[in-house]
């Protein structure tokens, strides 16, 4: 049947919600936000681009995919940085997936350091932004828009290059800890298609 045949209708809300959404909670402490969502593990990222003032780049723990067709990402730093600012403005970058074994890469990003590229090995591609030496993956996205969001700003990019050339694990954040995945403690646990990952 072609929907377009169907009379407009509203969509139904939920008496319930519509109660839920009135009521009036307390506001969430800022400390038990960050314990909380301390539980929710991440991968650990730098995000890099080229400016004419030479490379620059900032650690990211907020980074995933949001689309398939189109390929678009989404990283999130803080709304005050003048390494994300930087990146909007140059129109491109790249997010290097840190491995296990690049703690000190993921702190040396996240320094104040003026030149955060002096103790990392990186590889300046010719027609697209560094390449950290190491990492688990890359990814070349064009900007395709910016945004502000709470006190970060989120950047969403269109990916145009990547690649996963590591054969190792990923550097993960969790509870506010860096921390390795122990291969003697992991397995295989899907007991689910994931046929809803392309739903």
């Amino acid at each position: 049947m072609d929907d377009s045949a169907l009379p407009h209708q509203e969509p139904a809300v939920s008496p319930s919600l519509t109660a839920s959404s009135n009521r009036q909670l307390p506001p969430v402490e800022a400390e038990r936000f960050r314990h909380v969502l301390g539980h929710v593990p991440t991968a650990v990222s730098v995000v890099t681009a080229t400016t004419p003032e030479g490379p620059v780049g900032v650690t990211v723990g907020s980074f995933t995919s949001v689309s398939l067709d189109p390929p678009l990402v989404v990283f999130y730093s803080g709304r005050h940085s003048a390494s994300a600012a930087a990146i909007v403005t140059a129109g491109e970058f790249c997010v290097n997936v840190l491995a296990e074994d690049q703690a000190q890469v993921c702190a040396a990003f996240a320094s104040r350091k003026a030149d955060r590229f002096a103790s990392v090995s990186w590889d300046e591609a010719a027609d697209g932004p560094p390449h950290l030496d190491g990492a688990l993956a890359w990814i070349e996205c064009t900007v395709e828009q910016s945004f502000p969001a709470g006190d970060h700003i989120a950047v969403v990019g269109r990916v145009r290059r990547l690649a996963a050339e590591g054969r190792g694990r990923p550097l993960v954040f969790f509870r506010g800890r860096l921390l390795r995945l122990d291969p003697g403690r992991t397995r295989d646990a899907s007991v689910l298609p994931f046929d809803w990952w392309s739903g």
